[in-house]
This record gives structure tokens, C-alpha cells and sequence, in this order.
């Protein structure tokens, strides 16, 4: 048996999406069909971390195991021949399956890094919907940062937690979150240990708030510690949310593209 491991890109516009449904309208259903017309064998995927509908990926990593025997190059052209435009997979390794302490693309994952885009202009930009979150009012970026560099360390994220949220505690671990202002767009970068369900949506959403001057900086601290969902801003759309890398140990010698190849990095 052999651990496959895929590089995965996606748009999420046109999916419900991550995680199987009866609809099959999730990307992980849309894999699974390919893998098993190209296989002719039922396949599995575990991915890095689940997406949210209309939530994107420049590099999901999966994985499933298989007898099957294929080059690397054979598993990238083949199962991207059975797969949406939106959908496409990246890269491919193999890795022994049987080791007890062996590569698993969730539980190996040391962080995880998303990136958000935010057109912040008076009037929408049509050729970026379903791209971009879009404010109308002006942000104020250095407002913004500051009350970001508070969520940075150890803290119970309960303020920012989907009530459907699955994870075994609140507790994250925030290495990073920047923002960068490239003319009209402003480029957000979230890296954490790992995130709970709408997190990044949720903060993103309370930094608008921030930047919009309706709170101060401060306002995230008493967010945080007050651990209360409801007191917080409401989720912002997914349209800009990326899943740009996953963090592994070099062991794994994982071929992943480097996070510069998107473009507007």
C-alpha cells in the first residue's frame, strides 16, 4: 500500500464546499468521482482542513491509500482529466502507508496560513466577484493592525467560533496576522496552528468594524476576553478567503508550490 498525497487548487465559488454531501456538489465528492474513474477503485480523501462554501484554495493537501500503481505524473494528468475547470490538482508524491507514525495531511500539519482579499473602494469591481470580500467605506489599515497584533499568541477564540464549530476546544495558537494595501486591495494573512470553523471570517469581520472606525483598536481584547460570539461582528463573506499552505515537517520532502506563485502576492 502506498499513501498518495495531492497538492490541490480550487475555486470554491461553485461548490458547497469541502466535505462530502448528498449533493455532490463539494469538492471533495468531485475528487472522489475523478479518483475513481481514473483508478476504477473506490478512494478516501483526508484533507489538510475542511473549506467552507464559496471558500478557496491555492493548496489543500489530501491524501488516501492505495495498492494502485502509478507514477506521480500519471496521478496529477490523470485525475485532472475527470475533473471541473475550477478543480485541479497540483502536485503528487507517494509516501509508505503502513508506518504507524506516518504522514496524515491533518494531523501532520504543523500550521496553517489563509490568506483574505478585501476590495475596499466605493463602487464593486464586477470582474472580482466571488474573488474578493468588497468594502464600500474606507479602512483604516494601522487601526486595524493594531487590533490584530492582540489576537497574536495562545487565546480561547470562542468570540470568533461558528456555533456548528466541531473543534475540541477554543484554545489557538496565533503566529501571525498581517495586512498589506496594494492600491484598492487589501491582502490579510492569517497563520495559526489551526483555526476554528468560520475564525478568520469571523476576525475579518471585526477588524472591518475596527477599520470602519465603529470600534478602537481595544475592542478586540474585550472581544477575546469576553469568549461571547454574539458580541462580535457578523461573519464576513467567504468570496475572499484563501487556503494558501499547510506547514509540514521537511521529513515528508511534500513537493508544495511556494506560496508567491499566487499572483497578487
Amino acid at each position: 500500500m502506498k499513501r498518495i498525497v495531492l497538492g490541490l487548487q480550487y475555486g470554491g465559488g461553485p461548490w458547497q464546499g469541502w466535505q462530502t454531501q448528498s449533493s455532490g456538489l463539494t469538492v471533495q465528492d468531485q475528487l472522489e468521482t475523478a479518483l475513481l474513474k481514473f483508478s476504477c477503485s473506490t478512494q478516501h480523501c483526508h484533507c489538510a482542513g475542511r473549506t467552507d462554501a464559496g471558500v478557496h484554495a491555492l493548496e489543500q493537501v489530501v491524501h488516501f491509500d492505495t495498492d494502485i500503481v502509478r507514477t506521480d505524473a500519471a496521478w496529477v494528468r490523470g485525475v485532472n482529466a475527470f475533473l471541473p475547470p475550477s478543480i485541479a490538482v497540483r502536485w503528487a508524491t507517494q509516501l509508505p502507508a503502513t508506518s504507524p507514525d506516518g504522514f496524515h495531511a491533518r494531523f501532520s500539519a504543523r500550521a496553517r496560513t489563509y490568506h483574505y482579499l478585501l476590495y475596499n473602494h466605493p463602487v464593486r469591481a464586477p470582474l472580482l466577484v466571488g474573488r474578493v470580500g468588497w468594502v464600500f467605506r474606507p479602512l483604516d489599515v494601522n487601526a486595524m493592525q493594531q487590533a490584530a497584533d492582540l489576537l497574536i499568541g495562545t487565546h480561547d477564540f470562542s468570540a470568533f467560533r461558528a456555533v456548528e464549530c466541531q473543534a475540541k476546544s477554543p484554545l489557538k495558537t496565533v503566529r501571525r496576522i498581517d495586512m498589506a494595501r496594494r492600491g484598492d486591495m487589501i491582502v490579510f494573512t492569517f497563520e495559526a496552528n489551526a483555526f476554528l470553523h468560520h475564525m478568520v471570517r469571523n476576525i475579518v469581520g471585526s477588524l472591518v468594524y475596527i477599520g470602519t472606525g465603529k470600534h478602537p483598536p481595544s475592542w478586540m481584547y474585550e472581544l477575546v476576553a469576553a469568549r461571547e460570539r454574539s458580541l462580535a461582528a457578523p461573519t464576513f463573506m467567504p468570496d475572499g478567503l484563501y487556503l494558501a499552505k499547510i506547514d509540514y515537517d521537511t521529513r515528508w520532502a511534500l513537493p508544495q508550490e511556494p506560496i508567491s506563485a499566487a499572483p497578487w502576492l
